[in-house]
């Protein structure tokens, strides 16, 4: 006979929070599982930057150490300095080096002898001429001197008296230059332009790390002058401004220092030497021109000389010359000589 008590509750089902618990236990498992076999995506190492030249390297006992808390600085770094001289390093006269030239134009013996012959044979000529000079302790520079703005006895169509030889034929000694590991000097005879008007046409030249410039006062002439009829002058003030543009075009593609040559061999040629600035950058010589024997060659190169601005300069010139001076008689000039160049 059933009872008449009320049936007692069903016991609760105690599997379902349990399978919770263990499905739970399992997916954590598996999270850490697979986080443990790669990096996580928000952290990423950053790779090392590349040391750039002539920073030292983290081994290096001498380097400072960079103190734990300093930041890093998001700004970029410097670019590189552009390619080093002839030779290695980044200055003209480094190590008591000596500079010989040869000197002209291209194409023609008329202007000097640099054009007699193709760059790949004067090569040859000119370090011959430079042997002599070599000394331990002394290397050698060879050095190509191109006029590429030439003094004309006309007028021509801008009415400058002057000229620019073709494109082509100045990137050909370029070329030449650094198959031979020379340095070219471009040379500048303006007529009646300004030094630094012309120099700016050279510019695509002059942004390569081996080319310098060379002003040459005799052929920078007045308004109402024309080449060989009057010696010309520049002023102070034109060469520190042609200079100052050079500084700045050194500095900013980061070139080592460039030849910058003042041509003279009359105190008149150039009004107020004595206020020509030195520049970073360049290496500035005074370069006598003078041309007869021994002694008038020296009393001009004395009369003209001024070592406390500049670097000094001698011209040799093969026909002109009586008596011509060889390396000996160069090295025993005082206030001492650094650079000779061939006519």
């Amino acid at each position: 006979m059933p009872s008449s008590a009320p049936n007692p509750p069903d016991p609760p089902d105690s599997r379902g929070p349990i399978l919770f618990l263990l499905l739970l236990l399992m997916a954590g498992f598996l999270t850490v599982v697979w986080g443990l076999g790669r990096e996580p995506a928000s952290s990423p190492v950053p790779a090392a930057p590349p040391a750039s030249p002539g920073a030292p390297l983290a081994t290096d006992p001498s380097a400072p150490a960079s103190p734990p808390s300093a930041p890093t600085s998001s700004a970029p770094a410097a670019p590189a300095p552009r390619s080093p001289l002839p030779g290695g390093g980044r200055r003209i006269f480094a190590g008591n080096r000596f500079l010989v030239a040869y000197y002209g134009t291209a194409e023609t013996g008329a202007l000097g002898v640099l054009g007699e012959t193709e760059p790949d044979e004067m090569q040859h000529r000119v370090r011959r001429a430079a042997r002599p000079f070599r000394a331990p302790g002394r290397p050698v520079q060879i050095v190509y001197e191109l006029i590429v703005t030439i003094a004309d006895r006309g007028p021509g169509p801008d009415g400058d008296f002057s000229h620019d030889i073709e494109r082509r034929l100045v990137q050909r000694y370029v070329d030449a230059a650094h198959r031979h590991g020379a340095l070219l000097l471009l040379d500048l005879q303006p007529g009646r332009s300004d030094f630094l008007e012309v120099a700016r046409r050279w510019r695509w030249a002059l942004e390569d790390p081996w080319v310098g410039l060379a002003l040459d006062p005799e052929w920078r002439l007045g308004p109402h002058r024309a080449p060989a009829q009057v010696i010309g002058h520049v002023d102070a003030a034109e060469v520190n401004r042609t200079s100052r543009w050079l500084a700045r075009l050194t500095d900013h593609h980061r070139l080592p220092q460039k030849l910058f040559v003042l041509h003279q061999f009359r105190t008149a040629m150039v009004n107020h030497v004595e206020r020509v600035k030195p520049r970073p950058g360049l290496a500035m010589v005074q370069h006598v021109d003078g041309f007869g024997t021994r002694r008038e060659k020296l009393a001009t190169y004395h009369a003209v000389a001024r070592p406390e601005r500049f670097l000094m300069g001698l011209k040799i010139f093969y026909d002109e010359d009586r008596g011509r001076m060889g390396a000996s008689a160069v090295h025993r000039i005082r206030p001492h000589v650094r650079f000779v160049s061939y006519q």
